[in-house]
């Protein structure tokens, strides 16, 4: 089922028209965590502590109890397979990601750094108006590795582990995390509940990110798996450093560092200390790195079926 998920997203992606017909199974989560948080984040800190749990569990209920409904009414034949499939594939970003990468690198190999701040604004949070060159290709680097881990690895992870509700409740959690998981002072105490869930489900899925990165990297290894274990732990993340680590090894660039939010300088330490900056080419290099441990995702998913994986 989730090979066949993949298969749908890499070959179609989520077409426009579709988009602008129905959405996407994440706005819909998206409309109704808004909803939730518009009316219940108030009050003193404890209320809110409790009102972010509540939401995140009302959330998660939206979205895995249909999902176990529907699953548990699939029949057991290729037709039911190829069903769940449909279903799963809205939740598997491979070809999201990849296109707003690319996106990124197309005006920065041609020196178009305006046009490619502009289209890295659209996948990081930081403010791309102080990005130089090196600064635009570290910050699309990053996304690709940390999101390869989020919006590929564990939804297909998850949806291994437990099929349709498995995906649906992981990509509820990632949602949940993106809008109100932040450390500020709206979301510190409504979205704590959400961003250590996040952390939960990923804690798997980002260290295989990492190792996949690593087999990927070729010759490269072992080295890739030594800067991840040692680089991994000292991230703000208890995650992201394990797949921003095995690219910056792998790549023989650096990552992370120092950064600009709004109007605040966050000092972050580097992963892969004392390498050079990506440039234009290393983002190309990222997404050729990409590619190939993406294959490498689904012939594991092939081994794993033909293995007997229950799902």
């Amino acid at each position: 089922m989730m090979l066949a998920g993949m298969a749908l997203d890499l070959a179609f992606g989520w077409p426009d028209r579709l988009f602008a017909a129905i959405g996407h199974p994440v706005t819909w989560l998206g409309r109704a965590i808004s909803a939730l948080e518009r009316r219940l984040n108030s009050g003193p800190r404890r209320r809110r502590l409790i009102a972010g749990a509540l939401t995140v569990a009302v959330i998660l209920t939206l979205a895995a109890v249909p999902a176990w409904a529907v699953q548990a009414l699939l029949p057991d034949t290729l037709a039911g397979s190829l069903l769940g499939a449909i279903l799963a594939w809205p939740l598997i970003a491979l070809r999201a990601m990849h296109d707003h990468v690319a996106a990124v690198a197309r005006p920065l190999a041609r020196g178009n750094l305006a046009a490619a701040r502009q289209a890295v604004a659209m996948i990081v949070g930081r403010d791309p108006r102080h990005l130089d060159p090196a600064g635009v290709a570290r910050a699309a680097t990053e996304s690709l590795a940390e999101n390869s881990s989020d919006g590929i690895v564990a939804p297909l992870f998850w949806g291994a582990v437990a099929g349709l509700p498995g995906i649906a409740a992981y990509k509820a959690i990632n949602t949940l995390d993106s809008m109100i998981g932040h450390r500020n002072p709206r979301y510190e105490a409504f979205g704590k509940v959400a961003a250590r869930i996040d952390d939960l489900a990923n804690l798997i899925p980002a260290r295989l990110t990492g190792g996949v990165f690593a087999l990927a990297s070729g010759r490269h290894l072992r080295h890739c798996l030594r800067v991840m274990r040692r680089d991994a732990p000292r991230h703000r993340s208890p995650n992201a450093g394990w797949p921003e680590g095995a690219m910056a090894a792998a790549l023989g660039v650096r990552l992370s560092g120092p950064r600009i939010y709004g109007d605040r300088i966050a000092e972050e330490p580097w992963l892969n200390a004392g390498a050079p900056d990506p440039g234009p080419e290393d983002l190309g290099r990222a997404l050729a790195l990409y590619r190939r441990s993406m294959a490498l995702l689904a012939l594991a998913l092939c081994a794993a079926m033909l293995l007997g994986w229950p799902r």
